[in-house]
């Protein structure tokens, strides 16, 4: 936002597909009202040569259920990351993911951390009472379906983060959630080291769906 001082703040991480000019994200990380009348824009901030850049990107497809949106760069393209297959993973296999951790803390610099998959579960984790319960966990109750769950630790930048097989690069999840053992104050101080990720057949099916793939 051009009259807001920080001008822009960082919500989480994205990577791009296709042909470069489409971005995969969390759905959470978008914000779900831009503010138009102060001129608010989504954009994709990156390092190339030295420098910082920006690009100003457009949000073209979103799956809630899953947690999963598509932008696309109103210019350019960027380095894109070929998608792989769930078919094949299994538990005990050690993936790597990158990302911004901490937004914009430690800079335009991507991180990068590994992990196993220790388990593929349903996106369900147990409610201590039902206090806890919502229309949204409900819904999730009904209908299940897995995710993978990561022995590494990430933070609330790395949503969105690309799970990929490091020898071949391919993309088999997207980072979705970091499981808060306390409350979401202690999540940098107090981390669990569990991590969730969205299997990315649920992003190609979107893909697929609205012509981007």
């Amino acid at each position: 936002m051009p009259k807001r001082n920080p001008r822009a703040v960082f919500l989480g991480t994205g990577f791009a597909v296709a042909d470069g000019s489409i971005i995969v994200t969390n759905e959470h990380v978008l914000q779900p009202i831009l503010d138009n009348k102060n001129l608010e824009q989504l954009a994709v901030f990156y390092h190339k040569d030295n420098e910082d850049k920006i690009i100003i990107v457009k949000e073209v497809a979103s799956d809630n259920e899953h947690d999963v949106a598509i932008l696309k760069l109103t210019e350019g393209a960027l380095p894109p990351l070929k998608l792989g297959s769930i078919a094949t993973v299994h538990e005990g296999q050690l993936y790597a993911f990158t990302g911004y951790p901490m937004g914009m803390v430690l800079g335009l610099h991507p991180v990068t951390h590994r992990g196993i998959i220790s388990a593929i579960s349903p996106n369900i984790i147990p409610m201590l009472n039902s206090a806890q319960l919502n229309t949204k966990l409900l819904r999730r109750l009904q209908e299940p379906y897995n995710v993978f769950q990561l022995d590494a630790t990430a933070y609330p930048g790395n949503s969105g983060s690309p799970l990929y097989d490091p020898d071949s690069g391919a993309v088999i999840a997207v980072i979705n959630k970091v499981f808060v053992q306390e409350s979401k104050e202690n999540i940098l101080s107090k981390p669990s080291g569990i991590t969730y990720a969205i299997p990315i057949n649920y992003v190609e099916k979107l893909l697929k769906d609205k012509g981007l793939y």
